[in-house]
């Protein structure tokens, strides 16, 4: 195939993979917020629990048809991982508890800087002038849209830097294992799903009761709210792969930037579905401003110099997760 033909046949997918990523993980926040803001379904971390279920099950679906080739993950990385990701997702539910809305909006934005750390220091990536200037661009109009008042506690500063490191060192390692092990998304999710399923239903229930002081087996069950969470543990589905999936063709800072434009998309959703009082001139700039941003990101990373790896000795390990990647297009 012409090298024109492949670049070609790569930005479809690519393209493909994030839509896939937009169009559930906007789902899923406007299910959830549904779920919990009309029905009072508020444990979030036992929701989650219930979302790795779903996948697991999934896993196991595509193992059987022979979509999940036998792959080995070694236990001290499955454990490090999910350890990651279960504080990425408790101090998330904590942050917001203990935060004001405009500080939790800065804790996540703050993500991004942390991860071009990270890759800086554990890849050592050289980011462009203008790929930094581009990230600052997006990060500004995030924040014009999303920062309001902003006070700050000392346990809720904790939580949020909790939350921010273990959130960017989850997704930097989605990236990492998939390279030195040479896993594709179905099978990093293969190995992952289970233990953070099981994990979270024994913890979640937990951990929903120290921050609601709710027990989520006294909760109400209807059949509207039953509806709604096993939709929304149908689309997690598709989130939790997409997720792998993009982590996985492009970095981790890349997947954060290109993820505000699904924050965006839920701002301008919730007031269509849920109010229009909170649409006004301030939030209209701002996601003018992030969307340029993103755009100018999306220029300035693909050029020469842009964002390249100053070190080549993962080269091989690389191209071995090239091959690998081969199951991610078919999606």
């Amino acid at each position: 195939m012409a090298p024109a033909n492949k670049a070609e046949k790569k930005a479809s997918i690519d393209a493909a993979a994030w839509m896939f990523n937009v169009v559930t993980s906007v789902g899923i926040i406007i299910v959830n917020k549904a779920l919990m803001a009309t029905y009072g379904f508020s444990f979030a971390t036992t929701l989650t629990g219930l979302h790795f279920v779903t996948t697991t099950l999934m896993t196991i679906v595509l193992r059987w048809l022979g979509y999940i080739q036998p792959s080995q993950l070694p236990l001290p990385d499955l454990l490090k991982f999910v350890l990651f990701a279960n504080f990425s997702i408790v101090g998330m539910n904590v942050s917001l508890m203990w935060n004001s809305v405009g500080f939790y909006q800065i804790a996540k934005l703050s993500m991004i800087p942390v991860s071009c750390l990270l890759e800086v220091v554990l890849d050592k990536i050289r980011y462009s002038r203008d790929t930094k200037l581009s990230i600052s661009v997006v990060l500004l109009g995030v924040a014009v849209c999303t920062v309001t008042d902003v006070s700050v506690n000392a346990k809720g500063f904790i939580a949020a830097l909790i939350a921010v490191w273990s959130t960017a060192l989850q997704q930097y390692y989605v990236h990492y294992l998939q390279r030195k092990y040479s896993l594709g998304s179905f099978n990093l999710l293969g190995h992952t799903a289970p233990a953070q399923a099981a994990s979270l239903l024994i913890l979640g229930p937990f951990v929903d009761y120290w921050l609601t002081n709710k027990r989520v087996d006294a909760y109400d069950y209807s059949t509207i709210s039953l509806a709604f969470i096993i939709l929304s543990c149908t689309i997690a589905v598709g989130t939790n792969l997409s997720q792998f999936i993009c982590i996985g063709r492009f970095t981790a800072v890349t997947f954060q930037v290109l993820g505000h434009m699904k924050t965006i998309l839920v701002l301008i959703l919730g007031f269509l579905f849920f109010g229009k009082e909170g649409l006004n001139l301030q939030v209209v700039i701002g996601m003018f401003i992030a969307v340029l941003g993103m755009v100018w990101y999306g220029n300035a990373s693909s050029k020469p110099g842009g964002k390249e790896r100053r070190s080549y000795s993962m080269s091989s390990s690389k191209q071995k997760h090239a091959e690998s990647a081969e199951l991610d297009d078919k999606v």
